[in-house]
């Protein structure tokens, strides 16, 4: 569809996202067989490559971001240990709302 076929408000929607969400163009270089497994994924599912790549790099920063949580909360653990006590009242509280349970 054309610009001047859309409606005003898509038009302008489109025009102020493209602003807000400017792209930098980067080059990455990369061996064959890896551009090869890209092109192919991106050809199956129908997306540019560059869509995919990003879609690839944010995927990866989110898994970054929970394993950084994760050892943040292993490292708490370390510094505070849980007692024994805790656990095992945790443990009867646990099987108490479970079973109450449907599922």
């Amino acid at each position: 569809m054309l610009y001047f076929q859309m409606p005003l408000c898509k038009v302008l929607w489109k025009f102020i996202w493209g602003f807000i969400m400017a792209k930098k163009i980067i080059q990455v270089p990369m061996v064959e067989r890896l551009l090869n497994a890209v092109n192919a994924i991106s050809k199956r599912r129908g997306q540019p490559r560059s869509e995919f790549i990003r879609e690839a790099c944010q995927r990866y920063l989110k898994q970054t971001e929970y394993e950084q949580m994760d050892e943040i909360y292993i490292e708490g653990y370390k510094r505070l240990p849980e007692e024994p006590a805790e656990g095992d009242a945790q443990a009867v509280l646990a099987g108490q709302v479970l079973s109450e349970e449907s599922w």
